[in-house]
């Protein structure tokens, strides 16, 4: 790879500039390797001012394999191209290996999917993970696949949504009704100071702000309801500690709403059958819209109740009467 330098630019940032697919991180790695010459000599000063003319060459590595091995593991694929794929997960897949799941995750099997398609995330051949759905969480989830896209969509994912661009809406099963058919909860969320493994609303210094806004899509008498919740914010299972702080924990939410197991009592024969099916807490990421890295245009993608959760909201709209508002 070689470019021609204009007057006055930083030599990172004229490789940024020249080729846009790798990302400016990856360049300062470059350099400081020693992988980039500046009229044949080694450059190794990321902020070395360029004079007009200057070439610069670059010798990019070929990605290295990525640790985790390709598995042929079905994927509902939504979206994709040559920057970005879109999954519809399912509840149970692991997105990323991690101590007791080394393999069998959502990695595994988009590395078996996209093959050579991934061109490199900071050198190595691997999905870039922007943002994870819990285990037991099913939905939409993008990933990118090359380093422009990868460095794109996480700075879209850092603004939270602030900026319009990025959209995220859950569908959740809660016990009971919450007071106000729409609000928005606003708290610190940190790890828990009992259990290590839970995060917990906190004002310690070190909790993080988290935003919840929700709205009521049903009423299923008084047992439970369904809340579309919108995230202004991504922390750690956010949605599950929001709706336990109100008193309102997800249907099937062990962790976090251990204290409600009998209000399952509450429903009927066959809705407390559906719940015992779920394969976790019932929530669903069942809208997803974010800026296209490449293009920048609007994309938005929508993915309809899983199966066991669809079988649970009949359910409960046949023991309460409730009609479809969805």
């Amino acid at each position: 790879m070689a470019a021609v330098a204009e007057a006055g630019e930083r030599l990172d940032r004229m490789l940024v500039a020249a080729f846009p697919e790798i990302s400016r991180a990856r360049f300062q790695k470059l350099i400081a390797g020693g992988a980039v010459t500046v009229d044949g000599k080694v450059a190794d000063d990321a902020g070395a001012k360029l004079k007009p003319g200057q070439h610069v060459c670059v010798a990019v590595p070929p990605p290295v394999a990525a640790e985790p091995a390709p598995e042929d593991i079905g994927l509902d694929v939504v979206f994709e191209d040559r920057h970005v794929i879109v999954i519809n997960k399912p509840a149970g897949l692991v997105v990323h290996p991690a101590p007791g799941h080394d393999g069998g995750t959502l990695v595994n099997a988009l590395l078996a999917h996209c093959g050579e398609s991934l061109s490199g995330i900071g050198g190595v051949r691997r999905p870039g993970i922007v943002h994870r759905l819990d285990k037991d969480t099913s939905g939409l989830l993008v990933v990118a696949k090359n380093d422009a896209a990868h460095q794109a969509l996480s700075e879209q994912f850092a603004a939270h949504g602030r900026d319009g661009r990025l959209q995220r809406e859950y569908l959740a099963f809660v016990w009971g009704v919450p007071e106000r058919p729409a609000g928005t909860i606003a708290t610190g969320i940190g790890r828990s100071t009992a259990n290590r493994q839970k995060q917990a609303v906190s004002n310690r210094a070190d909790a993080r702000e988290a935003i919840t806004h929700y709205d009521v899509v049903e009423r299923y008498g008084t047992a439970a309801s369904l809340v579309r919740c919108h995230l202004e914010t991504g922390r750690t299972h956010q949605i599950r500690v929001h709706m336990a702080h109100t008193g309102h924990p997800l249907l099937g939410d062990l962790v976090y709403g251990a204290g409600h197991k009998s209000a399952s009592a509450r429903l009927s024969p066959d809705a407390q059958l559906a719940l015992k099916t779920l394969k976790g807490q019932a929530l669903h990421a069942a809208v997803l819209g974010f800026e296209h890295p490449a293009t920048g245009k609007a994309l938005r993608f929508e993915a309809p109740l899983p199966d066991d959760l669809s079988h649970l909201q009949q359910e409960l709209r046949l023991q309460s009467g409730t009609r479809n508002s969805t």
